[in-house]
């Protein structure tokens, strides 16, 4: 493995070249697994002992970021391994709950690296900032003066950030929207590049910032000035094709499999019945490196789901199709994420995380998102159309069943075995097994 040279505090450290393919990784014990992200990935001890207490946080700083604080929620920390995005490795921190993700996740990855990995792009960081004007008497006429007006709008937006501008960011541009009955209205739509913030309270402020001149221009009454979270300026796109050998497996070739994900696929592009759960699996894997990296997953969710219903129906997010001997899946959405700013410089524990996903702008961030959630409905997609989703999800699952039954350390992995053979992963059935389990050890 190629080393590289890195610079913390102006001391050089000898790093391992970047690689996202760490095989048997699963089968190591936590504190091995932290001794392979100190060597690929330069952890020192400070940023171990991070991951290793997951109440770092602390309540009193807790208690600084929401009010009303009674305490501090741990989540795992998976890594999705495998992912080779436009030639360049990543490993991907997931904070989830959910049984199978990570695994699921990185098996696919490493099945599409097999193939040459994903390929990805995304748009600038641009975000919407909306005006909302009601009891306008003249629409046309307001329009016209808003348009006439542009220069000088944008200039006041900028000047409430004007960093945002030096920087080459800042109000791009400006739209105008128009509303009949039933509710009649005028909407102005700022254009705000971001930068490498999410920038949600740039762009809130920049439209305060706009509103008297607005109401002064239409004549009308200013009422909301917020973002919106369909940012779909601000898409990242991901693409792969995986030659249909790499898919052969449980019994099935791999045209068989190809052809159930391009079918699956069919089904939610129809049936938005379909189309929810579709598209849950693939926010499987975007929310969880939302949380791991500090953005709002709420924002990205939201902004995924109204762009799944852009035409008018809701549909799914992500496209599957055979051609030439080939698996291709595609998936584009909105990616407002930032490296900057939010909660960046408050949770410890992001810090570590963005070192190792080595993601220094928001773009970049944005297409390891997009391959995420590609990659995470190929696994979806592809246990449906094999052997069913249950079998390879309750494998995993027995493991959280074994917990909630009380099992402790080496307990846990015999009793979600014994779970997994009985073919009953309950509750009872693992508190009885935990039971006898005791009675003759």
């Amino acid at each position: 493995m190629t080393a590289t040279v890195e610079r913390h505090s102006h001391v050089e450290v000898s790093v391992p070249e970047r690689t996202s393919r760490i095989p048997g990784f699963y089968k190591l014990d936590v504190d091995d697994r932290h001794g392979e992200l100190a060597e690929r990935f330069g952890l020192d001890e400070s940023e171990l002992a991070i991951l290793k207490d997951g109440s770092r946080l602390g309540v009193e700083r807790a208690d600084k970021m929401v009010e009303n604080c009674v305490g501090v929620f741990g989540l795992p920390i998976g890594l999705g391994l495998n992912f080779r995005i436009n030639g360049r490795d990543y490993a991907v921190p997931m904070v989830v709950e959910e049984p199978s993700v990570v695994a699921a996740v990185s098996n696919m990855a490493r099945t599409v690296r097999k193939a040459g990995g994903f390929e990805a792009d995304a748009d600038p960081s641009l975000m919407i900032g909306q005006v909302q004007v009601l009891d306008v008497a003249d629409p046309a006429g307001a329009v016209a003066r808003l348009e006439a007006a542009k220069a000088e709008l944008l200039d006041k937006a900028n000047a409430v950030h004007p960093n945002m501008k030096r920087r080459g960011g800042g109000a791009m541009d400006m739209e105008v929207r128009t509303f009949g009955a039933p509710y009649p209205m005028l909407v102005v739509h700022l254009l705000i590049d971001c930068g490498e913030a999410m920038g949600a309270n740039a762009v809130n402020s920049m439209a305060e910032g706009i509103a008297p001149m607005v109401a002064e221009l239409t004549g009308g009454r200013v009422n909301l000035r917020i973002l919106s979270n369909l940012a779909d300026r601000r898409c990242a796109r991901a693409s792969c094709r995986v030659p249909f050998m790499h898919l052969a497996g449980n019994g099935f070739s791999g045209e068989e499999v190809a052809r159930g994900i391009a079918e699956a696929y069919q089904f939610a592009a129809v049936d938005p019945y379909r189309a929810a759960t579709h598209n849950k699996g693939v926010m499987n894997g975007i929310d969880a490196v939302a949380i791991a990296t500090g953005n709002d997953w709420r924002s990205v969710e939201a902004g995924a789901h109204a762009f799944a219903s852009r035409d008018g129906r809701y549909t799914s997010l992500t496209k599957w199709w055979c051609e030439d001997g080939h698996l291709c899946g595609f998936i584009e959405l909105p990616m407002a994420v930032g490296v900057v700013g939010g909660s960046t410089g408050v949770h410890p524990t992001l810090r570590v995380m963005r070192k190792i996903l080595g993601a220094p702008t928001a773009a970049e961030l944005g297409m390891v998102m997009a391959a995420v959630g590609l990659s995470q409905n190929l696994g979806a997609l592809r246990a449906l159309a094999t052997e069913g989703i249950q079998r390879g999800h309750m494998s995993l699952h027995a493991r959280s069943v074994a917990l909630a039954a009380g099992a402790e350390g080496g307990d846990v992995d015999w009793l979600a075995a014994a779970l997994i053979e009985s073919g009953q992963i309950k509750v009872d059935v693992a508190r009885d097994l935990l039971a006898r389990g005791r009675m003759t050890a």
